[in-house]
């Protein structure tokens, strides 16, 4: 499935027929799937959360969802189309229906529609269908999957909000074992129940749904509505987004990213081990771990780069330096899960180097999934074979410089 990048997160190039053929698919597939619903917000969610970043990516069918991004996509050259979540949610509804497919509803129990409206709503305008609407608080983690699962059904319809409801799908599919297709939807089962008004047609044609909605919303009964904090939300979908995309676009691409490369090392019988990762994205991928320096200095920035990603503060800071290594990046990493010069928008990366001693035990390092699937000491000899190919020249140059500190070290003492 051809795809498109907006701020490092993946954006299917699929109309809405081609949408339901492949939800039609999923549900005959042995395998489970999900997709998601991108607007402007939600990629700015993701541009600060690693986990979210990783699940949004993850996913098998990712829908453009947002005026902002059809602008985006537009500037990048290619015309998509845009799916709303209130008009595809209404259509796999009716997918279901045709096809006796049964479909539970998550539905946030602080939302517009309570349970028994959905119920009522759906039971007129889809006669026939089998549904299950469970009632869930955002993160909440007590969940009766023995009535779900009794149920069987084979649509999930995610209603809890950005990004609580990518992350329930994430963390629970498994545990729905007989739904093959799982949809985050926001609060698009409110336009079913009528607790919510679609814009007119003019306003949708120009992109306008969002300034309606923040005047609609304070018309709505029984409900205290923040207006400036909608305010806020649609000035960062809006404003935000659009600076952080021109310059992501039209700016990044001339500079090279500071990045820190990780050497944490510990000695064991008079030998030097130092701590490799295998990356998610790529089996087989091994390196040193790595990350943006984010404006800090080498130093702190590849102690945070440790303590984020080996959930770990049992080293002790050696020594680093700046931009020992530069290349650009190619244009898929991994296992072309996403697209790596568009990941963070720049033409390449520029990498110092953080040394560190490892002062504690192998138990208390822990891999964020999102990040790694491995990790392991390597010798010190075995360290340049052990790396990735494309990883080799670079590692050659980052453990020269381990061993010229060590021999100073042990000079020293």
């Amino acid at each position: 499935m051809n795809k498109i990048n907006i701020l490092g997160i993946n954006i299917s190039l699929v109309s809405k027929k081609e949408v339901l053929v492949n939800i039609e698919a999923f549900l005959k597939s042995k395998k489970q799937h999900y997709i998601t619903t991108p607007n402007p917000e939600i990629i700015l969610m993701a541009e600060k959360d690693e986990e979210y970043f990783y699940i949004l990516n993850n996913a098998d069918i990712s829908i453009m969802d947002g005026f902002g991004l059809k602008i985006a996509a537009w500037l990048s050259g290619k015309n998509v189309t845009r799916i709303t979540g209130a008009d595809l949610t209404t259509d796999i509804l009716k997918l279901a229906s045709e096809k006796k497919s049964r479909v539970v509803i998550f539905n946030w129990s602080g939302g517009l529609s309570t349970s028994l409206e959905i119920k009522d709503s759906i039971e007129k305008k889809f006669p026939g269908l089998s549904f299950l609407v469970i009632d869930l608080d955002k993160g909440q983690e007590s969940i009766d999957y023995d009535k779900i699962n009794l149920f069987s059904p084979e649509i999930a319809l995610v209603a809890l909000g950005a990004p609580w409801q990518e992350r329930f799908i994430n963390q629970n599919l498994k545990k729905l074992s007989s739904v093959k297709v799982a949809i985050g939807i926001g609060g698009a089962i409110d336009f079913i129940t009528g607790k919510a008004r679609r814009a007119p047609k003019f306003f949708r044609f120009l992109g306008l749904e969002w300034l309606w909605r923040v005047f609609q919303q304070k018309k709505i009964p029984g409900k205290k509505v923040f207006f400036l904090n909608r305010f806020k939300r649609i000035y960062r979908a809006v404003f935000v987004f659009s600076w952080k995309f021109f310059v992501w676009r039209f700016i990044l691409p001339f500079f090279y990213r500071k990045n820190v490369a990780c050497l944490l090392y510990k000695k064991e019988d008079d030998k030097y081990k130092i701590l490799i990762v295998e990356r998610v994205w790529q089996k087989e991928h091994w390196q040193l771990p790595q990350g943006g320096t984010e404006c800090q200095d080498i130093m702190e920035a590849g102690a945070r780069e440790l303590r984020e990603e080996l959930n770990t503060d049992k080293f002790k800071s050696v020594a680093g330096f700046n931009d020992l290594w530069k290349y650009k990046f190619k244009k898929y990493a991994g296992s072309g899960k996403y697209l790596a010069d568009k990941h963070w928008g720049y033409k390449g990366q520029s990498q110092g180097l953080f040394i560190a001693e490892f002062q504690g035990e192998d138990q208390d390092i822990r891999l964020n999934y999102w990040d790694h699937i491995a990790w392991k000491w390597t010798d010190v000899d075995d360290l340049t074979k052990e790396v990735y190919s494309t990883r080799r020249e670079s590692t050659e140059v980052f453990l020269n410089k381990f061993i010229e500190i060590i021999n100073k070290n042990e000079t020293t003492n």
